[in-house]
């Protein structure tokens, strides 16, 4: 084993293969939802979930495994949260595009990204970013997350007349499980339970088979499904069409604040910043997240990127690249749960949406509510994303109104080039985008 050890140069890291195992599966416990709850997600773009749980663990594994191999950072990859629900809830079901197109659409930020990284621009543009925009993106697509998973699980449903939306059938089979599921994740979330939110739908879904409110899997392991019917299907041709740049932009736009986040995040907890607050050797973890977003919309599934749950494993002790490969193993055996992930109901993965975006509301305590021309552009984006039911509109508004407002404040030279030229191409989207369509 000596060989493990020097090529992830454990001592110089102060670890052990035994300490970076256990980082590995503390840090997959915790992430595990994201093979029930994306293949969910995407069903409502019209992805069949067999194929799409399979095309979720494909891209975690090739990018956990280069992230070890080539990185060397304990960090994982996996499918974004929020980057699939804009892909099937905006541009699939709002603006009208076929699933195909929008894998298009990945595929095309993933060569982007990969580009731009070897360009070294990522970083500078990430730079042009301001903090306040940045917290008001989580916090809105938190919001969004909530909306759907309360949607999905039946708490909420949309009004037929009056007010835009109501309380759903509490008191039905289904809704009082959707309750049960709710409670179950965050008493355990509160507990600091590793795993309390895939602990929480399995719970939940258990009951939901017991009781008939779902029909249960016809077996609990099985051999993956094919992934055949979505492999390779993206489709360019929206590329003509001007209105799809609002789509790219958002796209680009949440995959670089999430990747940037959950690096400088986990880098922070683990010591592996430098004294200027900056991750020595960027460049490597981003290729790998770049790469792994290209491999993503091959595969059939959304934009990937480090996930922030790597951070349970920096806990656990995890230093290396090695934490990482073990959650890519961990990842492969999970492709034979297929019977089970695919048979699990709304009711029980919708609450896990309310927990994580209640997750991503943090960031909101950060926006400086005492200066308007951050806090007036911030709110822009939160209530936008909201009630627009447009992760890509509330990006593309904030990024408008921020430098705008700066320009008028007399503080033009705050604003960074980088963030002048997003500016620009987030005011196309609106002038081409289809309202009312």
């Amino acid at each position: 084993m000596s060989w493990i050890a020097n090529y992830f140069e454990l001592d110089s890291h102060g670890s052990t293969i035994r300490r970076e195992a256990l980082a590995g599966l503390t840090t997959f416990v915790t992430m595990a939802y994201i093979i029930a709850v994306n293949p969910a997600i995407l069903h409502a773009a019209g992805i069949p979930l067999g194929p799409s749980m399979v095309a979720t663990i494909a891209t975690a594994v090739f990018g956990t495994v280069a992230m070890g191999l080539y990185a060397n950072r304990p960090f994982a990859i996996a499918p974004y949260m929020g980057e699939n629900a804009f892909f099937a809830f905006t541009v699939v079901r709002v603006m009208g595009y076929r699933w195909e197109v929008a894998l298009g659409a990945v595929l095309i930020a993933g060569l982007l990204f990969t580009a731009l990284t070897f360009a070294q621009i990522r970083q500078w543009l990430v730079e042009s970013l301001p903090p306040g925009l940045t917290h008001s993106f989580a916090a809105g697509i938190g919001l969004f997350l909530t909306f759907v998973g309360l949607n999905e699980a039946g708490i909420v449903r949309l009004g037929v007349a009056g007010a835009p939306v109501r309380i759903g059938n509490l008191a039905s089979p289904a809704g009082m499980i959707a309750i049960v599921s709710f409670l179950a994740i965050a008493f355990l979330t509160l507990r600091r339970v590793p795993g309390a939110i895939l602990l929480g739908i399995l719970g939940a879904s258990t009951i939901a088979f017991v009781t008939g409110v779902a029909p249960a899997p016809v077996a609990w392991v099985g051999l993956p499904p094919n992934p055949a019917p979505i492999m390779f299907k993206t489709d360019l041709s929206a590329l003509l069409d001007v209105r799809f740049l609002g789509v790219l932009l958002s796209i680009f736009v949440m995959a670089l604040i999430d990747t940037m986040g959950s690096l400088i995040g986990v880098s922070a907890r683990a010591g592996f910043l430098d004294e200027r607050g900056n991750l020595p050797g960027i460049g490597r973890p981003m290729l790998c997240d770049a790469l792994a977003t290209v491999f993503a919309a091959l595969a059939g599934t959304t934009t990937s990127g480090a996930y922030i749950e790597s951070a349970a494993g920096v806990q656990a002790g995890g230093r290396t690249g090695l934490t990482a490969v073990f959650v890519a193993l961990l990842f492969m055996l999970s492709l034979f749960l297929a019977p089970l992930v695919t048979a699990i109901p709304a009711a029980a993965y919708g609450p896990a949406l309310v927990i994580v975006g209640s997750m991503m509301m943090a960031p909101i305590a950060k926006i400086d509510f005492a200066d308007p021309g951050e806090l007036i552009p911030a709110f822009t984006v939160i209530a936008l994303i909201s009630f627009t039911y447009n992760i890509g509109m509330g990006i593309c508004g904030g990024l408008v109104l921020y430098p705008l407002f700066k320009l008028v404040a007399g503080r033009g030279e705050e604003v960074p080039y980088g963030l002048w030229a997003l500016a620009a191409i987030s005011a196309a989207f609106f002038i081409f985008y289809p309202y009312g369509g």
